[in-house]
């Protein structure tokens, strides 16, 4: 099925995960690439900051766009407790969110954004995922045998840990691994 009615799906991420999902999810599609400054100011609402770090991924990106393109972008972010946990960038930060989010009740928010030379849609979508206990011997586990240091909140939910650790799930799976493709794909159609 074309929902795009003659028009080129642009993924402007890097993220293996986004990339799987929307094959998966039968979509063609090319993946353009920008780095971006993912630095955000600490006094945005933290259910706002993953919109707003995909709308600022596609406007890095919106000079490269024909007028037959729409370009998808998205960032996801894990938060607890009002505070967002992101990518660790050593195994002690990993083990330090990992304790903090076992046990507990977490909320992943991924922003995403359609653009197009002419239209901008951005939305964001919410999942509650529950973590059991897990032992200092579990984490290192995980992180030795997972290395989920390109993950926000270190770990990700296609797994071990998703297999093993998450006690439930609220809202889309999807979401969790960093696209909510229903989400996106209903978008897309009404783009």
């Amino acid at each position: 099925m074309n929902i795009l009615k003659n028009k080129k799906l642009i993924l402007g991420s890097k993220s293996p995960r986004r990339r799987q999902l929307l094959t998966d999810a039968g979509f063609v599609f090319e993946m353009r690439m920008q780095d971006t400054n993912e630095d955000f100011d600490l006094s945005l609402p933290v259910l706002e900051v993953a919109e707003t770090l995909a709308i600022r991924k596609a406007e890095a990106l919106i000079n490269s766009l024909t007028k037959d393109e729409i370009l998808i972008t998205a960032d996801s972010v894990v938060i607890l407790n009002n505070t967002i946990y992101n990518k660790p960038t050593t195994y002690d930060e990993g083990v330090r969110m990992l304790k903090t989010l076992a046990g507990q009740t977490h909320t992943v928010a991924t922003g995403v954004c359609l653009l197009s030379i002419s239209k901008t849609v951005s939305f964001t979508s919410l999942t509650y995922v529950t973590f059991d206990q897990m032992t200092g011997e579990e984490i290192d586990y995980y992180l030795v045998n997972h290395q989920p240091y390109d993950k926000a909140g270190g770990y990700g939910i296609q797994d071990w840990i998703g297999l093993c650790k998450v006690k439930s799930i609220e809202g889309s799976y999807s979401n969790v691994m960093g696209l909510p493709v229903r989400d996106v794909y209903d978008a897309l159609k009404r783009f």
